[in-house]
């Protein structure tokens, strides 16, 4: 029997103060539907049933065609979001049913659901202990610990109330039981609405066992406001920096340091407090990030040491040393045992192994070879006012201090550009270029101005 998950994500969210949908909202980089997204794959190979509602055309323009749409303009309860994905759901599979605001729950958890489900149990509703049960609704059991029924806060009597076990509002029904009973359900209420819990009583009427499975706190954890979402992101930053050095990496206060769930990272780094590692970022073996770095998108290889800097959409290969405050913008590629110093920012450009831009250089859309060395105050003047063009520094090469390249234009192998030179023409192998006007000594001319008087 294969398994069908279906999402509720219709809510309006009003409590998020915001136009956009409450699902969408981010946590450390996703989406938070993204992750129930990602669950729903995992333990699946069908593609997963939103039911969407408010701001529906977010959700859709950023899922577009990994999953099917059920459309629930007037949000009348969570019954009645079912009743309305009925007609997607095959009778022969089992259907898992999650929320979209509930991005805490773990593939491990509903892998743990599937192989502990007994075939007898057509119904299982996923419950946890609370602390504070209040407002939620609660898992009444027999003096056997089987499930008897959900009692809401308002309905429960004093008794009731002290149970600390609560419904998750997640469960996992036979599809079959569900095309076949979810039309039963009524609005004889005072909201007027379709509740999914009054299912289970009528399956439990209807002689079907109904059994609990119980899950951690922390993976019901509903987001429904912005403290909320912090609550969401505080949890899942703590998992995924665990995650981390539970296999080999040592993060030093790592409460400071925030890392999204696509980031890989090799044994023996380490990651000094600040650090914002975001994207598909691939950090490599015995790394060092110093303190206050923002990676974003970007490899980097074993051994690289970085200081308090900032790289997008790049790469880094091993050995190189990056920072303090140096930027490596789109598409910057660093060989080997590179060095980028101080005020150094590098765009669209290739530095090859052992070259070096050690302070206050600007380097864009260039091709650097092997043991360049880029001076101080270096510019690749690579824009003419409409479009930019491409410096290369063959292997060798020296660029003195306070020069200017200005695009296009080749240097040489072991070609050498003197000191405060404007590089307009080509440099050959081995040549020294002087670009600069000659020094003119004009003797006693500020007395002859009277400008120190």
């Amino acid at each position: 029997m294969s398994l069908q998950v279906v999402v509720l994500c219709a809510g309006k969210g009003t409590r998020m103060k915001s136009e956009k949908s409450k699902v969408m909202h981010e946590i450390m980089g996703k989406p938070m539907i993204e992750y129930v997204y990602e669950i729903a794959k995992e333990v699946s190979d069908k593609k997963p049933i939103f039911i969407v509602g408010h701001a529906k055309e977010q959700i859709e323009s950023y899922f577009k065609d990994k999953v099917e749409y059920v459309h629930q303009d007037e949000q009348l309860g969570t019954g009645h979001a079912v009743i309305l994905a009925e007609k997607k759901i095959n009778e022969n599979d089992d259907v898992l049913i999650l929320y979209g605001d509930t991005p805490l729950i773990q593939a491990s958890t509903i892998k743990k659901l599937i192989e502990d489900k007994k075939d007898d149990t057509p119904v299982t509703i996923l419950t946890s202990m609370v602390d504070n049960p209040f407002g939620y609704g609660r898992i009444v059991k027999d003096i056997n610990g089987d499930f008897v029924k959900i009692v809401e806060q308002k309905d429960a009597n004093d008794e009731e109330k002290l149970i600390r076990e609560i419904n998750s509002g997640m469960s996992y029904i036979s599809g079959k039981l569900i095309k076949e009973n979810i039309n039963k359900i009524t609005n004889n209420n005072n909201q007027k609405e379709y509740y999914l819990t009054d299912l289970f009583e009528i399956l439990k009427n209807n002689g079907n066992k109904i059994s609990t499975f119980f899950i951690e706190q922390d993976e019901i954890m509903g987001v429904n406001s912005r403290t909320q979402l912090e609550d969401a992101r505080k949890v899942m930053s703590k998992r995924i920096n665990s995650f981390h050095m539970d296999n080999g990496v040592t993060l030093i206060s790592p409460e400071s340091i925030y890392i999204e769930k696509d980031v890989v990272i090799g044994r023996d780094t380490i990651i000094y407090p600040n650090n914002i590692l975001r994207g598909k970022t691939d950090i490599g073996n015995n790394c060092i990030l110093y303190a206050g770095n923002e990676i974003v998108d970007t490899v980097i290889k074993d051994n690289v040491t970085i200081r308090t800097s900032f790289l997008e959409e790049s790469y880094v290969d091993e050995k190189t040393t990056i920072g303090p405050y140096a930027h490596l913008r789109p598409k910057s590629k660093l060989g080997k045992k590179v060095k980028i110093g101080n005020f150094v920012e590098v765009k669209n450009s290739i530095m090859g192994n052992n070259s070096k831009a050690s302070h206050l250089a600007y380097v864009g859309d260039g091709d650097i070879g092997d043991n360049v060395n880029i001076g101080c105050g270096v510019v690749f003047v690579n824009y003419d006012g409409k479009h930019k063009n491409r410096s290369i520094v063959k292997d060798n090469a020296f660029i003195g201090s306070n020069s200017n390249l200005v695009a296009p234009v080749t240097i040489e192998e072991k070609g050498y550009v003197a000191t405060g030179s404007t590089v307009t023409d080509n440099v050959p192998a081995n040549s020294l270029c002087i670009a600069r006007a000659r020094q003119v000594i004009k003797a006693g001319w500020t007395a002859k101005k009277k400008l120190l008087d």
